[in-house]
């Protein structure tokens, strides 16, 4: 299955999709990256592959409207079965929810839908959890309220600040998403792949 990747900042994830691909443990194809930042370490990674890297900038558009509907067919132009955001910093618009239906998935730093939105590993931190974790869920017309399809816990340790606990929810990411991009890519149905991860998710 070919994957476009929709990257604001260094795409961590995305480097782990990659290595994920590059080991054999994910049947996912990179098919390019997109970014609303020309600045964006994640394009280097594609240029790096010999991907293409797409900048779709809110700026160059007359609105929010006229941006969307640019984004969904930059990343239409990557024939892509499976749109992955990692890291977008923006809300995605109705045109490529429609163009994309079912087909975007995101990976949050919480345990959804505890804590949506910015700032998730300071928000765990204020309301004194002791577990928080990531989720991987599909994108709808929501901030992070799309179908759950697998999560992992992370404890929260004493002394924690939100960088430390960011670092390790991360590290979930990193083994999570790749998992779910995988069964995605080798058919699995949503159902599936919820149970697929059940019990599995790694708690570091």
């Amino acid at each position: 299955m070919r994957v476009a990747v929709l990257a604001s900042g260094r795409g961590s994830n995305l480097a782990a999709l990659a290595r994920a691909i590059d080991e054999g443990r994910c049947a996912a194809t990179l098919a390019g990256v997109l970014s609303d930042r020309a600045s964006a370490p994640a394009l280097e990674l594609a240029r790096a592959r010999g991907l293409p890297a797409i900048v779709v900038p809110p700026s160059a558009h007359a609105d929010r409207a006229a941006w969307d509907e640019a984004l969904a067919r930059a990343i239409a132009q990557l024939e892509p079965g499976l749109v992955v955001l990692a890291g977008f910093m923006r809300l995605i618009g109705p045109a490529t929810l429609a163009a994309f239906r079912d087909r975007i998935v995101n990976v949050h730093p919480s345990l959804l839908p505890a804590f949506p939105g910015m700032d998730a590993p300071r928000q765990a931190l204020d309301a004194g959890v002791r577990i928080t974790g990531c989720t991987v869920h599909l994108v709808d017309a929501g901030v992070d309220t799309g179908r759950i399809l697998a999560q992992a816990a992370v404890r929260v340790s004493p002394g924690d600040d939100a960088a430390r606990l960011h670092a390790r929810i991360q590290a979930a990411e990193h083994a999570l998403f790749p998992r779910v991009v995988d069964a995605l890519a080798r058919g699995r149905s949503m159902d599936e792949i919820a149970r697929f991860e059940e019990g599995e998710a790694p708690r570091p």
